[in-house]
């Protein structure tokens, strides 16, 4: 009995310490015009539990993880990883890290193949498993990441953004995140953008338990693995006519049909995701 009172007055004592550390966040977020964090779990327990849980899944899927990177080094060859600088909380860029799924294979141009010819038979297993994304949770301990959260899309990507869109970097990208157990590739990327902007203004401890369960269900079910054109989703080209500038690039316009936007799909696409 004494020490069913202990603990319930040490968990009201968090939740009070917590809800004031919440008010005095969410007020700072307002003076500055920063995102406002929906409540306590977003603003004090969502980093550290994110931290904790990729801790004691990394301990528990290292043999998984020895085994898929032995594999890709036997099938593929080095590089066993895939790094590439995506952007991150606020926009700030980290170098994320997965299991790599293509052959670096050029044509006679040197621009990378198409995806259906340097995606390799182990690279769609491991796409198809979603074992490619288990070392993404090294960026979760690292704070890169979270394991709930809007899917960390191409640096190159930023400037065809709306002002709506941007918002979606608010939060720390995910694992896996709403718009991910709602269809994945195969939603349209304005459908994308809506569940992701939906996601990070309702951040809950509810909400990302629904979505890990429902992430669960649909790996399992290889749900929405594909796309009708290919492999990989097709890459994203902006909310303006074609043709016309976009800012906001340090080298000069991009434009939704320009040749180097053109090349940087190329170069990214078959890694988008």
């Amino acid at each position: 009995m004494k020490t069913t009172t202990i603990c319930t007055g040490a968990c009201a004592a968090l939740f009070l310490a917590a809800s004031s550390v919440t008010k005095h966040r969410q007020a700072d977020a307002r003076a500055s015009g920063r995102h406002v964090p929906y409540g306590p779990y977003e603003a004090v327990f969502k980093r550290p539990l994110d931290a904790a849980l990729a801790a004691f899944t990394l301990t528990a899927l290292l043999p998984v993880m020895a085994v898929a990177a032995g594999l890709c080094l036997w099938k593929q060859g080095r590089p066993v990883l895939f790094c590439q600088r995506r952007p991150g909380l606020d926009e700030k860029p980290f170098t994320m890290y997965k299991f790599r799924t293509m052959t670096e294979q050029t044509d006679s141009a040197g621009r990378p193949a198409p995806d259906e010819t340097r995606l390799t038979d182990y690279g769609r297993l491991l796409r198809a498993s979603s074992l490619d994304e288990l070392p993404e949770l090294f960026n979760i301990l690292k704070g890169d990441m979270s394991f709930v959260g809007p899917r960390p899309l191409l640096m190159e990507y930023l400037p065809l953004y709306d002002s709506t869109q941007r918002r979606r970097h608010e939060v720390r990208p995910g694992l896996t995140g709403l718009a991910q157990v709602s269809g994945r590739n195969l939603l349209s990327w304005q459908r994308k953008f809506m569940l992701d902007l939906e996601y990070a203004g309702h951040v809950t401890l509810v909400s990302d338990l629904a979505i890990l369960f429902r992430t669960v269900a649909a790996v399992l079910g290889r749900e929405g693995i594909g796309t009708d054109s290919g492999s990989t989703p097709e890459a994203f080209t902006g909310n303006v006519p074609a043709g016309e500038p976009l800012s906001g690039t340090e080298s000069g316009p991009v434009t939704a049909n320009s040749d180097r936007f053109v090349k940087i799909c190329d170069r990214q696409g078959g890694n988008a995701g």
